[in-house]
């Protein structure tokens, strides 16, 4: 799923030969983005375009060779002009007179040529690794026995091993630690193409000289920005640094390899935001918003809370803790930064949700296009969201640059706790996460390359945690120490128990609510009969339990014939549509339900999903249930079932491994089921709001 769609998609043909390319936002001034060598396609620039949006219209265009361009059989069809003047047609073909051209690689090289040869069109030009000049090594044409390292540069070895050169290439270009994500989707975006392909690029090259380069650089007009890795090993950063000295401004990562558009998405969106807005043009005297500000001792203490999206279960843990931090701070003003499903109980509760908000891309959404029958890859859907997370983290972003906050609270909010780390001098506040579990770990059939890869984002996190341990000024764990599981996080790696007891302070469990004194006047609220056997079922708060919804309603027959005066309900929660759950007569089916911890406390039984919060509201208030943990998904398959195991609670179920009527005889056995739970605690709560407060 992408974090924003095109506003407008379109081809054009030049010589027979077309062009993809994709228009969105619709700010001044427009930022038209090139795509790099054939070897990728403009999807490259999937971090970029939903931050640059928000403020400038941008338009990306498909290189020859990938994506949704044409391959052409011939050399000269992939020659720097061709490149250049498609670009030219696609400005032509959206209106765009002038626009600040980008690019990377060699779509750096052709945004430079494309100013110099166009000056009239371009109003800047942002270079990032630029290759130019980036001729091929003298014995590329050279056939061998065997091909290592950068040998691999060879026309013979594309043809032999097409696959392994792109695996090799992209090496190259993320040459900086725990790349997984980008190499994958650099390789990804290689194999679109072939090695016939690359070959006539690379006839078609005209590997222009360094004073080719300097000619090229010196007839160029406007403002140039160029943004070059210290380490990159794709185009020395001594062509960047020549570049600069013949163009304008360079900006040097140091321990950047050739891609900072992927490895450092935020720090370079920043700067092509700042380079494109100064070149802007600006808005009359009139036209300016009015601006209040408020003097540091007249305003009251402010939090920006950022609540997973992800069920509902987050929320309401976080209402009942912002509702004691203000216990301890009356004056205290907390916005929301959140989305659906979220902003709905928000809503119901009179809170503050900030306007940036509608800005955030859809989390909840992503995961649902994630799943299958009961299924859902958490882990893989998480390094999936990539381009999400940066475009959920500049709407962070934004809001705090523009607003002071005392405080930032973040519940699970990966993006703002990972690119803070990447850049920690955006930290401007106190800054607390809270979160219920620690450490992605792998499942036995993910093998040893899941293994692999969940130990390497567990490195990186415990690496910048130490490396930073002042960036959170709380972490916060919703549990006790004995719900941690004893798993390594990785080889070299701590044990999960023994991070998180050496970074995080234990708030004990939040349930969000205080479990009903009278259960008997409860169930008569809520519409229940004394003769009823309630069986409840719900999914969560999320659009992934549609199957087990109907799986568990199809046992309803079954189960009615075991257990006299048996009550069926269906929750289907903010994201699914009740309509879409078909059952059988006798079932009721409603959709979403404010308060439903309540109906969990009134039923007799209750079916659900391995949700942490689910189970543990009915932990809390000493139902029975059986739980069926989403298959892959490590959090529900280890996590919960260790901190459940901590209060022997639940009854634990496999999906696929049960129909409906082996359902219905654990129905008939479980409804009546008395439980002897730990109890949780009641002043979790109050605990995390405690080590909040004194934050303010």
């Amino acid at each position: 799923m992408r974090a924003r769609e095109p506003d407008e998609t379109g081809t054009v043909e030049r010589d027979g030969v077309r062009v993809g390319y994709e228009v969105f936002g619709s700010g001044r001034p427009t930022i038209v983005l090139l795509t790099s060598w054939a070897i990728v396609h403009m999807r490259q620039w999937k971090a970029q375009v939903p931050y640059l949006a928000r403020h400038f219209r941008v338009i990306t265009v498909e290189g020859r060779g990938n994506g949704r361009a044409d391959r052409p059989g011939t050399a000269p069809a992939y020659a720097d002009r061709e490149y250049v003047d498609d670009a030219i047609a696609v400005m032509d073909a959206t209106d765009t007179d002038r626009a600040v051209v980008a690019g990377l690689s060699l779509g750096g090289r052709h945004a430079l040529q494309l100013a110099a040869w166009y000056p009239e069109r371009a109003a800047g030009v942002v270079a990032i690794g630029a290759a130019l000049p980036w001729p091929l090594p003298p014995d590329f044409d050279r056939p061998r026995a065997d091909y290592q390292g950068a040998q691999k540069v060879n026309r013979h070895y594309w043809r032999k091993d097409y696959r392994g050169w792109v695996e090799f290439f992209m090496s190259q270009v993320f040459t900086e630690p725990h790349s997984t994500k980008q190499w994958e989707d650099g390789v990804g975006w290689g194999l679109d193409t072939d090695a016939e392909t690359l070959l006539l690029t690379t006839a078609a090259v005209d590997t222009p000289t360094e004073r080719d380069a300097e000619e090229i650089c010196r007839a160029i007009r406007c403002p140039a920005l160029l943004l070059h890795g210290d380490c990159d090993a794709v185009v020395p950063y001594e062509t960047g640094v020549a570049l600069a000295g013949w163009t304008g401004r360079l900006v040097t990562v140091r321990g950047g390899g050739h891609a900072p558009t992927m490895r450092d998405p935020v720090r370079t969106n920043l700067l092509i935001r700042e380079f494109a807005g100064s070149l802007g043009e600006r808005m009359p005297h009139a036209a300016l918003p009015p601006l209040t500000w408020t003097r540091a001792r007249e305003r009251r203490p402010r939090a920006l809370y950022v609540s997973s999206p992800i069920g509902l279960g987050h929320v309401r843990r976080d209402l009942a803790i912002a509702d004691r931090l203000r216990r301890h701070h009356p004056d205290l003003q907390i916005d929301w930064l959140a989305q659906d499903p979220v902003t709905r109980m928000l809503a119901e509760r009179g809170e503050r949700i900030h306007p940036a908000s509608r800005w955030l891309a859809g989390e909840s959404a992503h995961f649902e296009s994630e799943a299958g029958e009961h299924d859902l890859h958490v882990f893989q859907a998480v390094r999936r969201m990539d381009e999400i997370m940066v475009a959920n983290f500049h709407v962070f972003h934004d809001v705090v640059t523009e607003e002071a906050y005392d405080l930032w609270v973040a519940d699970e909010g990966w993006e703002i706790d990972h690119f803070l780390f990447d850049n920690p001098e955006l930290k401007r506040t106190a800054y607390a996460w809270l979160s219920d579990f620690v450490g992605f770990l792998p499942l036995p059939d993910g093998g040893t390359a899941e293994a692999a890869l969940t130990a390497d984002v567990n490195a990186e996190r415990v690496e910048r945690i130490r490396r930073y341990p002042r960036l959170r000024d709380r972490s916060i764990f919703v549990g006790n120490p004995g719900d941690l599981v004893h798993d390594l996080l990785g080889p070299g790696l701590p044990t999960v128990r023994d991070f998180a007891l050496e970074r995080y302070s234990f708030a004990g469990y939040v349930t969000g609510f205080d479990p009903p004194g009278d259960r008997d006047q409860l169930r008569a609220e809520l519409g229940y009969r004394p003769e009823e056997r309630v069986c409840l079922v719900t999914a969560g708060g999320s659009g992934v339990g549609g199957h087990l919804l109907r799986k568990v309603a199809a046992s309803f027959p079954f189960a009615a014939k075991r257990v006299p005066g048996l009550r069926m309900v269906a929750v289907t929660g903010p994201r699914i549509d009740p309509a879409s759950v078909p059952v059988p007569e006798g079932v009721e089916v409603r959709g979403y339900v404010p308060d439903l911890y309540r109906h969990l406390a009134a039923c007799d039984l209750a079916v659900v999903q391995g949700g942490l919060t689910t189970t543990m509201e009915l932990v809390a208030a000493r139902r029975p249930f059986c739980y069926f943990p989403l298959a892959h998904h490590f959090e529900q398959q280890v996590h919960v079932p260790r901190r459940l195991a901590q209060y022997g609670a639940g009854r634990r179920m496999e999906y696929a491994d049960t129909d409906p009527e082996q359902l219905a005889e654990v129905i008939a056995a479980e409804i009546e089921r008395e439980v002897d739970y730990r109890p949780v605690e009641t002043d979790g709560a109050e605990r995390a709001a405690a080590l909040l407060a004194e934050l303010l």
